[in-house]
């Protein structure tokens, strides 16, 4: 069976983080807490102190060994450069203080916003959802508009209310897509499955939403089918696991997984720069 396409060129160009056309907005309004994720901690509307002037990270190379692994796994889905380039026109708040107040607090709305427009573009991708095509198309054209509105607009978006319209109808192209694995995938959904010993398992066609599977050895696992929107794989071994025609997978979830050169991927996602370092050290 041939692997389901990935989202098109449209979500390529405008849901994929540039920051070349932001003004590095995830290192300045969002907060994050000294862990083994960050080094340090900062506010929300403080610019981390490794941000230069030109809005380039300082030690980007560097990242992981420098105690930054979180800034390696963050995905904004293009929230940046929609919030600099459209949102507020090309405006920077380094050269215009007034505007980095509304600035920072659209930022988080769009990063959520653009993360549902790209999973409902990729069931939208995935043809076992044709029979729940149009609706998703309906909701994501409103998401799409909403994203080109102002920025009163966007604050004044009621975000729940979406994320749970758009849940249920992701939840109902995950079941078709998980419906073509040759065998009934268990119910995982929000299961704590943290240092879950679950090499070689089983897990095709599986429901692993929102499960926390934080250093959990999938070691050899097969994924293959399994709807993973949301699930935790932090620190997870996926060394030799199968995740072809894995559901709602995101680069981002890899990026905070380990795994080697024969981890099987989905068309669209790559092997990350650190599975190497793994494999060398």
């Amino acid at each position: 069976m041939a692997e389901p396409p990935t989202p098109g060129p449209a979500a390529e160009t405008t849901l994929r983080a540039d920051c070349q056309r932001c003004v590095g907005l995830c290192c300045v309004a969002l907060p994050f807490t000294a862990s083994q994720d960050f080094a340090v901690s900062k506010d929300a509307g403080q610019p981390c102190s490794h941000l230069r002037e030109d809005h380039a990270c300082g030690i980007h190379d560097q990242l992981r060994p420098r105690g930054f692994a979180g800034c390696t796994v963050f995905d904004c889905f293009g929230a940046g450069q929609q919030v600099t380039q459209v949102t507020f026109g090309g405006r920077d708040w380094r050269g215009d203080p007034g505007v980095a107040g509304p600035m920072f607090a659209v930022f988080p709305v769009m990063r959520q916003l653009n993360e549902l427009r790209w999973y409902l573009t990729a069931a939208l991708a995935l043809p076992a959802a044709r029979p729940v095509h149009a609706d998703l198309d309906a909701v994501l054209t409103r998401a799409t508009a909403l994203a080109d509105a102002d920025a009163e607009v966007l604050l004044g978006l009621d975000l729940p209310a979406l994320r749970a319209e758009v849940g249920a109808l992701l939840g109902r192209a995950g079941d078709l897509a998980r419906a073509e694995a040759p065998v009934a995938g268990r119910d995982h959904r929000g299961a704590d499955l943290m240092g879950a010993r679950l090499r070689r398992a089983d897990l095709r066609g599986a429901t692993l939403r929102g499960a926390y599977l934080i250093a959990a050895d999938l070691r050899g696992a097969d994924l293959r089918w399994a709807d993973l929107l949301g699930a935790d794989l932090r620190d997870a071994d996926l060394s030799g696991a199968d995740l072809r025609h894995g559901v709602f997978l995101i680069q981002a979830q890899l990026d905070a997984a380990r795994g080697d050169a024969a981890t099987r991927l989905p068309a669209g996602l790559r092997r990350p720069s650190h599975w190497a370092d793994r494999e060398r050290s």
